[in-house]
This record gives structure tokens, sequence and C-alpha cells, in this order.
């Protein structure tokens, strides 16, 4: 009687094997015409091409990995029961003493599972990948084309008003390095103004002290005055020039 159970157990381990090497060579099979299939989409070089492509065998193609996509999973649930019923008798009682060798063999069905699997995933993903890259570029196209139908006269309008755009930019970046320059000369001027200050401070004390300096610090400043008039007016006409150069 346990000879007949034993050999019933190895009768039903063998047909699990079986089950399970028919699937594996059934999804080898199927991976590679999906994989060529996922391939193929990649089609002509230029918009033309994958344009034809698109309207002749798109919807076609997309049809067949929709149905390859399906068979590969359904395999590869198969596969999984398989070995969880391989993985269910491995603990019978019957199957201790072989124990090893069953895990072994175990073992080496779900690596080829695992593998599949994956190669499954990253050959769809990567399809899903190309797939959105292309309607995207069609879709670029698409509009590109659209505008340089429509446009006509208006891209002549377009490019006078992108000129007059970077002009006026231009012209702001002129006035915001001028005011620069005049707020720094306005901070130098301050600071030699209040140097100065200092300076005539000490020297009017000075000449409080020695009236005969005093007729030389008012001729001093007649002349300092007479300076900055001079400077002011130089700095104005040249605001006015810079002004003048930057609109024209």
């Amino acid at each position: 009687m346990s000879t007949t159970v034993m050999a019933t157990n190895s009768n039903y381990w063998e047909d699990l094997r079986k089950q399970a090497r028919q699937l594996e060579n059934e999804l080898d099979l199927k991976l590679v015409s999906f994989s060529k299939l996922c391939t193929s989409y990649r089609g002509g070089h230029d918009q033309q091409e994958r344009d034809s492509r698109s309207e002749s065998f798109g919807p076609f193609q997309d049809n067949v990995l929709v149905a390859m996509t399906s068979e590969v999973e359904q395999l590869l649930s198969k596969l999984s029961a398989v070995n969880d019923k391989m993985a269910e008798y491995t603990n019978t009682p019957g199957a201790l003493s072989h124990n090893a060798a069953l895990m072994h063999t175990l073992q080496r069905h779900r690596d080829i599972l695992q593998d599949y699997t994956h190669e499954f995933h990253k050959t769809k993903s990567n399809f899903l990948s190309l797939r959105e890259r292309e309607d995207l570029l069609g879709s670029v196209h698409r509009d590109i084309e659209s505008y340089k139908s429509s446009s006509g006269v208006n891209n002549r309008r377009s490019e006078l008003f992108l000129k007059e755009h970077e002009h006026l930019r231009n012209s702001n970046s002129l006035i915001d390095s001028a005011i620069s320059i005049a707020m720094t000369t306005k901070e130098n001027i301050t600071f030699q103004r209040g140097m100065l200050k200092s300076i005539q401070t000490r020297v009017t004390t000075l000449a409080n002290r020695f009236p005969a300096i005093n007729s030389l610090i008012q001729k001093i400043n007649l002349r300092k005055r007479r300076d900055s008039l001079i400077l002011g007016g130089v700095i104005g006409i040249c605001t006015i020039l810079l002004l003048l150069y930057t609109f024209h």
C-alpha cells in the first residue's frame, strides 16, 4: 500500500513538473513574440513614416498587444499556481524523504517564473514609455504643422513683436545699468561731501582762530561751489544723452 502511495505521489509530482515545463516553454515563446511586437512599434525615423504607420497599423497593433499581454499574464498566473501546488507537495509526509531534491527543483521553477515575470514587466514598461513618447512627438508635430499652416501673415507680425519685445528688454537693461551707475555716483558724492564738510569744519575752526586765513577759505568755498555746479551739469547732460540714446 505504501509503495502504491509513493508511486502515486511521484506521478503527481512528475505531472506538476511537466505542466511547469510546458507553461515555461509557452511563456518563453510568448515573451519573444511580445518583445518583437513591442520593438516593431518604433517604426520610421521621421514624422511622416510615424503618421503613416499610426493610421494603417496602429489600431491593429494595439489590439494584438492587448491580446498578447492578456495571454502572457494568464500563463504567468497558471505557472504561479503550479509552483504553489509543487510547494504544497513538498510538505506532504510522503515527500519528506526527498525534500532536498524537491526543494531544489521547486526553487529552479520559481526562479524561472521570477525571471519571466521581470522580463514581461520590463518589456511592457519600455513599450508604454515608447508609446507615450511617440504620441507626444506626434502631438507636438501636429501642433507645429497646424501653427505653420494657420499663421501665414501672422508670422511676420509675431517676428516684429518679438523684436520689439527684445528691444524693450534691452532698453530696460540699459536703464537699470544707468540707474545703478547714478546711485553709485550719488553714494560716492555723498561720501565725498561728508568728508569735505568735515574738512570745512576744521578749516573754519582754524579760520576763526586765525582771521588771516578767512579770505583764503572764502575763495576755496567759491571755487568748490563752481566745481559742484560744473560737475552737476556734466552729470545731467550725460544722463539726458544716455536716455535719448536708449529710446532712439
